[in-house]
Protein backbone atom coordinates (compact mmCIF):
# COMPACT_ATOMS: atom_id res chain seq x y z
CA UNK A 1 0.00 0.00 0.00
CA UNK A 2 1.79 3.33 -0.60
CA UNK A 3 1.69 6.60 1.09
CA UNK A 4 -1.11 8.18 -0.75
CA UNK A 5 -3.46 5.24 -0.21
CA UNK A 6 -2.44 5.88 3.33
CA UNK A 7 -3.49 9.10 3.50
CA UNK A 8 -6.81 8.73 1.64
CA UNK A 9 -7.95 6.50 4.16
CA UNK A 10 -8.64 9.22 6.69
CA UNK A 11 -12.62 10.47 5.32
CA UNK A 12 -13.75 13.59 4.70
CA UNK A 13 -15.13 15.41 7.51
CA UNK A 14 -18.54 13.85 8.15
CA UNK A 15 -19.12 14.91 4.36
CA UNK A 16 -19.01 18.66 4.93
CA UNK A 17 -17.49 20.38 2.27
CA UNK A 18 -16.43 24.38 3.62
CA UNK A 19 -17.01 27.48 1.56
CA UNK A 20 -15.71 28.42 -1.27
CA UNK A 21 -13.97 31.57 -0.39
CA UNK A 22 -13.01 30.38 3.38
CA UNK A 23 -11.19 27.15 1.58
CA UNK A 24 -8.98 28.91 -0.73
CA UNK A 25 -8.15 31.53 2.08
CA UNK A 26 -7.40 28.21 4.38
CA UNK A 27 -5.14 26.65 1.77
CA UNK A 28 -3.29 30.26 1.09
CA UNK A 29 -2.70 30.69 4.94
CA UNK A 30 -1.08 27.25 5.11
CA UNK A 31 1.26 28.16 2.16
CA UNK A 32 2.30 31.62 4.00
CA UNK A 33 3.15 29.58 7.43
CA UNK A 34 5.71 27.83 5.34
CA UNK A 35 6.70 30.51 3.59
CA UNK A 36 7.02 33.54 6.04
CA UNK A 37 9.66 30.97 7.86
CA UNK A 38 11.82 30.03 4.25
CA UNK A 39 11.00 33.06 2.33
CA UNK A 40 15.03 33.44 2.03
CA UNK A 41 15.49 30.54 -0.36
CA UNK A 42 13.55 32.58 -2.86
CA UNK A 43 14.88 35.68 -2.84
CA UNK A 44 17.55 34.56 -5.26
CA UNK A 45 15.29 33.38 -7.68
CA UNK A 46 12.38 35.86 -7.25
CA UNK A 47 14.25 39.27 -6.52
CA UNK A 48 17.86 39.19 -7.15
CA UNK A 49 18.23 36.94 -10.37
CA UNK A 50 15.59 39.69 -12.27
CA UNK A 51 17.44 42.71 -10.85
CA UNK A 52 20.91 41.30 -12.44
CA UNK A 53 18.51 40.47 -15.49
CA UNK A 54 17.88 44.44 -15.53
CA UNK A 55 21.05 45.57 -15.07
CA UNK A 56 23.38 43.28 -17.22
CA UNK A 57 20.61 43.70 -20.11
CA UNK A 58 18.98 46.88 -19.72
CA UNK A 59 21.32 49.45 -18.43
CA UNK A 60 24.78 47.73 -19.68
CA UNK A 61 24.03 45.96 -23.00
CA UNK A 62 21.18 48.71 -23.04
CA UNK A 63 23.82 51.34 -23.27
CA UNK A 64 24.76 50.24 -26.90
CA UNK A 65 21.60 49.74 -28.60
CA UNK A 66 20.00 52.84 -30.25
CA UNK A 67 17.23 54.38 -30.01
CA UNK A 68 15.01 53.28 -33.24
CA UNK A 69 11.80 51.77 -34.23
CA UNK A 70 12.91 48.63 -32.92
CA UNK A 71 12.04 49.62 -29.38
CA UNK A 72 9.66 51.85 -30.43
CA UNK A 73 11.54 55.24 -29.86
CA UNK A 74 11.90 54.04 -25.99
CA UNK A 75 15.27 53.86 -24.57
CA UNK A 76 16.61 50.35 -24.77
CA UNK A 77 16.24 50.08 -20.35
CA UNK A 78 12.80 51.45 -20.63
CA UNK A 79 11.74 49.15 -23.64
CA UNK A 80 12.76 45.85 -21.66
CA UNK A 81 11.53 46.41 -18.31
CA UNK A 82 7.93 45.76 -18.98
CA UNK A 83 8.82 42.79 -21.12
CA UNK A 84 11.39 41.23 -18.09
CA UNK A 85 8.43 42.24 -15.74
CA UNK A 86 6.47 39.64 -17.25
CA UNK A 87 9.08 37.17 -17.97
CA UNK A 88 10.62 37.41 -14.59
CA UNK A 89 6.53 36.58 -13.55
CA UNK A 90 6.66 33.22 -16.16
CA UNK A 91 9.61 32.21 -14.82
CA UNK A 92 7.99 32.36 -10.83
CA UNK A 93 5.23 30.50 -12.14
CA UNK A 94 7.21 28.03 -13.46
CA UNK A 95 9.26 27.39 -10.54
CA UNK A 96 5.82 27.07 -7.96
CA UNK A 97 3.73 25.46 -10.17
CA UNK A 98 5.82 21.88 -10.47
CA UNK A 99 7.95 20.76 -7.65
CA UNK A 100 5.83 22.35 -4.87
CA UNK A 101 2.72 20.73 -6.62
CA UNK A 102 5.08 17.45 -6.95
CA UNK A 103 5.96 17.85 -3.07
CA UNK A 104 1.73 18.29 -2.29
CA UNK A 105 1.34 14.72 -3.40
CA UNK A 106 4.01 13.15 -3.38
CA UNK A 107 6.93 13.60 -0.67
CA UNK A 108 4.98 16.65 1.79
CA UNK A 109 2.08 15.31 0.40
CA UNK A 110 -0.06 18.62 2.10
CA UNK A 111 -2.62 17.98 -0.27
CA UNK A 112 -3.48 14.65 1.31
CA UNK A 113 -4.39 15.97 4.77
CA UNK A 114 -6.06 18.97 3.11
CA UNK A 115 -8.32 16.95 1.22
CA UNK A 116 -8.96 14.51 4.57
CA UNK A 117 -10.89 17.97 5.50
CA UNK A 118 -13.84 19.82 4.48
CA UNK A 119 -11.72 21.36 1.73
CA UNK A 120 -12.38 19.57 -2.14
CA UNK A 121 -9.65 18.86 -4.18
CA UNK A 122 -10.63 21.67 -6.44
CA UNK A 123 -10.38 24.56 -3.78
CA UNK A 124 -6.75 23.06 -3.29
CA UNK A 125 -5.74 23.59 -6.30
CA UNK A 126 -7.33 27.09 -6.92
CA UNK A 127 -6.09 28.18 -2.94
CA UNK A 128 -2.98 27.02 -4.44
CA UNK A 129 -3.11 28.78 -7.52
CA UNK A 130 -4.06 31.91 -5.50
CA UNK A 131 -1.06 31.71 -3.48
CA UNK A 132 1.48 31.81 -7.02
CA UNK A 133 -0.67 34.94 -7.68
CA UNK A 134 -0.02 36.15 -4.36
CA UNK A 135 3.71 35.48 -4.66
CA UNK A 136 4.04 37.03 -8.17
CA UNK A 137 2.31 40.38 -7.03
CA UNK A 138 4.12 40.57 -4.35
CA UNK A 139 7.67 39.57 -6.31
CA UNK A 140 6.92 41.92 -8.65
CA UNK A 141 6.28 44.66 -6.71
CA UNK A 142 9.43 44.34 -5.43
CA UNK A 143 10.57 44.23 -8.90
CA UNK A 144 8.69 47.15 -9.79
CA UNK A 145 10.80 49.51 -7.38
CA UNK A 146 14.08 48.15 -8.58
CA UNK A 147 12.84 49.27 -12.46
CA UNK A 148 12.39 52.45 -11.34
CA UNK A 149 15.03 52.83 -9.44
CA UNK A 150 17.33 52.21 -12.07
CA UNK A 151 14.83 54.59 -14.28
CA UNK A 152 13.20 52.29 -16.63
CA UNK A 153 9.88 53.69 -15.75
CA UNK A 154 8.29 56.09 -18.80
CA UNK A 155 5.64 56.47 -16.61
CA UNK A 156 2.51 55.06 -14.37
CA UNK A 157 1.73 53.17 -17.33
CA UNK A 158 4.59 50.61 -15.39
CA UNK A 159 1.39 49.97 -12.68
CA UNK A 160 -0.84 48.59 -15.56
CA UNK A 161 2.23 46.32 -16.43
CA UNK A 162 2.74 44.28 -12.93
CA UNK A 163 -1.39 43.80 -13.12
CA UNK A 164 -0.50 42.15 -16.53
CA UNK A 165 2.63 40.03 -15.61
CA UNK A 166 0.60 38.69 -12.74
CA UNK A 167 -2.38 37.74 -14.81
CA UNK A 168 0.28 35.71 -17.36
CA UNK A 169 1.89 34.40 -14.90
CA UNK A 170 -1.13 32.81 -13.31
CA UNK A 171 -2.54 31.66 -16.93
CA UNK A 172 0.90 29.83 -17.29
CA UNK A 173 0.88 28.75 -13.47
CA UNK A 174 -2.86 26.90 -14.22
CA UNK A 175 -1.51 24.95 -17.55
CA UNK A 176 1.82 23.91 -15.65
CA UNK A 177 0.24 22.73 -12.62
CA UNK A 178 -2.56 20.57 -14.37
CA UNK A 179 0.47 19.06 -15.90
CA UNK A 180 2.86 18.73 -12.51
CA UNK A 181 -0.73 16.72 -11.27
CA UNK A 182 -0.05 14.49 -13.30
CA UNK A 183 3.40 13.30 -12.72
CA UNK A 184 4.18 9.87 -10.63
CA UNK A 185 7.71 9.73 -10.68
CA UNK A 186 10.28 11.86 -9.29
CA UNK A 187 9.96 14.70 -11.73
CA UNK A 188 12.23 13.61 -14.32
CA UNK A 189 9.88 15.67 -16.86
CA UNK A 190 10.51 18.84 -15.33
CA UNK A 191 13.91 18.96 -16.80
CA UNK A 192 12.30 18.70 -20.24
CA UNK A 193 9.42 21.38 -19.69
CA UNK A 194 11.96 24.05 -18.35
CA UNK A 195 14.74 23.14 -21.26
CA UNK A 196 12.32 22.58 -24.18
CA UNK A 197 9.45 25.09 -23.01
CA UNK A 198 10.55 27.92 -20.61
CA UNK A 199 14.03 28.67 -22.00
CA UNK A 200 12.76 29.24 -25.32
CA UNK A 201 9.88 30.83 -24.64
CA UNK A 202 11.94 33.33 -22.44
CA UNK A 203 14.14 34.03 -25.16
CA UNK A 204 11.87 34.12 -28.08
CA UNK A 205 8.72 35.76 -26.94
CA UNK A 206 9.27 39.17 -27.23
CA UNK A 207 11.05 40.16 -24.14
CA UNK A 208 14.57 41.28 -25.22
CA UNK A 209 13.17 42.00 -28.71
CA UNK A 210 10.81 42.24 -31.17
CA UNK A 211 9.17 39.11 -32.42
CA UNK A 212 9.47 40.42 -36.33
CA UNK A 213 13.01 40.34 -36.04
CA UNK A 214 12.49 35.85 -35.83
CA UNK A 215 12.43 34.12 -39.13
CA UNK A 216 9.16 33.51 -40.71
CA UNK A 217 8.73 30.31 -40.06
CA UNK A 218 9.67 30.45 -36.04
CA UNK A 219 6.89 33.76 -35.45
CA UNK A 220 3.92 31.56 -35.26
CA UNK A 221 5.50 29.91 -32.21
CA UNK A 222 6.17 32.77 -30.17
CA UNK A 223 2.72 34.33 -31.19
CA UNK A 224 1.18 31.22 -29.22
CA UNK A 225 3.15 31.75 -26.15
CA UNK A 226 1.67 33.39 -22.95
CA UNK A 227 4.68 35.12 -22.48
CA UNK A 228 4.20 36.95 -25.78
CA UNK A 229 0.47 37.80 -25.33
CA UNK A 230 2.01 39.44 -21.70
CA UNK A 231 5.10 41.18 -23.16
CA UNK A 232 2.72 42.73 -25.32
CA UNK A 233 0.56 44.08 -23.04
CA UNK A 234 2.63 44.93 -20.54
CA UNK A 235 4.72 46.85 -23.00
CA UNK A 236 2.35 48.48 -24.38
CA UNK A 237 0.79 50.01 -21.27
CA UNK A 238 4.32 50.73 -19.65
CA UNK A 239 4.80 52.65 -23.25
CA UNK A 240 1.42 54.17 -23.42
CA UNK A 241 1.13 52.41 -27.39
CA UNK A 242 -1.72 50.26 -26.76
CA UNK A 243 -4.24 49.92 -29.19
CA UNK A 244 -7.61 48.73 -28.76
CA UNK A 245 -8.35 45.93 -30.46
CA UNK A 246 -4.91 44.49 -30.50
CA UNK A 247 -4.82 44.86 -26.37
CA UNK A 248 -8.52 43.19 -25.93
CA UNK A 249 -7.00 40.18 -28.09
CA UNK A 250 -4.22 39.96 -26.09
CA UNK A 251 -6.28 40.00 -23.11
CA UNK A 252 -8.61 37.57 -24.23
CA UNK A 253 -6.37 34.93 -24.96
CA UNK A 254 -4.58 35.19 -21.27
CA UNK A 255 -8.04 34.96 -19.96
CA UNK A 256 -8.86 32.05 -22.00
CA UNK A 257 -6.00 30.38 -20.96
CA UNK A 258 -6.34 30.67 -17.13
CA UNK A 259 -9.84 29.52 -17.87
CA UNK A 260 -8.69 26.38 -19.51
CA UNK A 261 -6.05 26.03 -16.91
CA UNK A 262 -8.18 26.51 -14.01
CA UNK A 263 -10.54 23.68 -15.36
CA UNK A 264 -7.84 21.41 -16.06
CA UNK A 265 -5.84 21.73 -12.68
CA UNK A 266 -9.40 21.46 -10.78
CA UNK A 267 -9.87 18.11 -12.74
CA UNK A 268 -6.52 17.02 -12.15
CA UNK A 269 -6.33 17.27 -8.83
CA UNK A 270 -10.12 15.77 -8.13
CA UNK A 271 -9.10 12.38 -9.84
CA UNK A 272 -5.58 12.28 -8.00
CA UNK A 273 -6.61 13.49 -4.43
CA UNK A 274 -9.96 11.24 -5.00
CA UNK A 275 -8.35 7.62 -5.60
Amino acid sequence: MTAESVTTAVPRSAGRVMPGWRAVLAVMESFWIWYRRGWRATVVSSVLQPVLFLLAFGVGFGSLVRTGAATGGAPYLVYLAPGLLAMTAVQTAAFESTYPVLSGFKWQQVYWGMSASPITPGQIAVGHLCWVAARLLSSGAVYLLAIVLVGGAAGIGIVVSLLVAVLCGCAFSAITMAFAATIMNEGSAFASYFRFVLIPMTLFAGTFFPVSQLPAWLRPLAWATPLWHGTELARGAALNTLRWWPALGHLAYLLALLAIGVALVRWRFTVRLSR
